[in-house]
């Protein structure tokens, strides 16, 4: 990450390794004093932290009664090597009586460990973070990914290297979008065919849903947008939009035929009818949406349907009237 051009301050999830006391028990010593570790903990307990004693009644709520050693005096924000020797003057009473210090038994030695340790799908996680600058996720993510080739081919058995954040995100929000789209897709034709009755009528309405995705791509290069999750969202609502207008026009025509005129004039009537509606209501709707491109999320969306509605409403007034005469050999 820090060799590429386009990432900014790279760093891992996990903060600094923190020191920590440990006890290499002298067995022996144990023995002979009658000690055992789970007891040595006991006493350690209650020294430093202090133990849970019993309950006391304080009117209606119930106080914790907490003993606690000489020994929790010990400064956390002292050196290893000064906790170290603290720790180790503590004194631990046997089943005899007698005390011995705390060395006698063990050894304390400083070790370093992780403060936190992560968990991502119940496995141990470290992420390595970068911010994106001049670039797309999508594209720096394919690009680190490739230069990664070798060092996922050589990791130990057990170790592996997964694309997380906002592209793991999208895929999974994508994933969703396809489950759902057989469906969408089925009802979609379903209304489509009660509302026009006829196949070719539904063909012409199913073809014009993708004149749309002229005028998104020209929006997404020229203000430099993802084509993400949110642009799919964009692209399914666009088609709706457009194959709107296409039902419009097609059920002018079909009245200015039932009004008994010629269907050369009925398709040029229709389209010169249904105009100004038809351009009013796309402009309403990229007025409506401009607000929403300076959102850092929704922006992608805003943009496809801007460049969408715009183009495409302009294109489906004169594609439309051609298709119909074509379909059915008007002159």
């Amino acid at each position: 990450m820090q060799k590429h051009p386009n990432t900014i301050a790279p760093h891992l999830e996990w903060s600094e390794r923190v020191h920590a006391l440990k006890l290499n028990w002298r067995d022996a010593e144990l023995a002979k004093h009658g000690l055992t570790p789970a007891g040595v903990a006991q006493q350690l307990q209650l020294q430093l932290d202090g133990q849970r004693i019993t309950q006391l009644r304080d009117g209606l709520r119930t106080v914790p009664l907490t003993a606690i050693g000489s020994a929790s005096g010990i400064d956390h924000s002292q050196q290893a090597a000064q906790q170290r020797d603290a720790l180790s003057r503590i004194e631990l009473r046997t089943q005899s009586g007698n005390v011995v210090p705390l060395q006698q038994v063990a050894d304390i030695k400083v070790e370093f460990e992780d403060p936190v340790l992560k968990r991502y799908n119940r496995q141990l996680s470290l992420a390595v973070n970068s911010e994106i600058e001049g670039a797309q996720p999508k594209d720096i993510t394919e690009a680190l990914w490739a230069d990664l080739q070798q060092v996922r081919a050589d990791m130990p058995y057990q170790y592996d290297v997964q694309i997380s954040g906002t592209e793991e995100q999208s895929a999974k929000a994508q994933g969703s979008i396809r489950a759902s789209m057989p469906l969408m897709v089925a009802l979609m034709l379903i209304f489509v065919m009660l509302q026009m009755r006829s196949f070719s009528g539904t063909f012409m309405v199913i073809v014009t849903a993708p004149l749309g995705l002229i005028g998104a791509v020209i929006a997404l290069l020229l203000f430099n947008q993802p084509f993400g999750f949110v642009s799919t969202l964009g692209l399914i609502g666009l088609a709706g939009i457009l194959m709107r207008n296409t039902l419009i026009l097609t059920q002018q025509v079909s009245d200015n035929l039932a009004d008994g005129m010629s269907q050369r004039k009925a398709i040029i009537e229709a389209a010169v009818q249904r105009a100004r509606p038809v351009l009013l209501t796309a402009l309403a709707a990229v007025l409506a949406f401009i607000p929403l491109t300076l959102d850092s999320f929704w922006g992608p969306l805003a943009y496809v349907l801007i460049g969408g509605v715009s183009v495409g409403t302009i294109i489906t007034l004169l594609f439309v009237p051609a298709l119909y005469a074509l379909w059915y050999r008007v002159s």
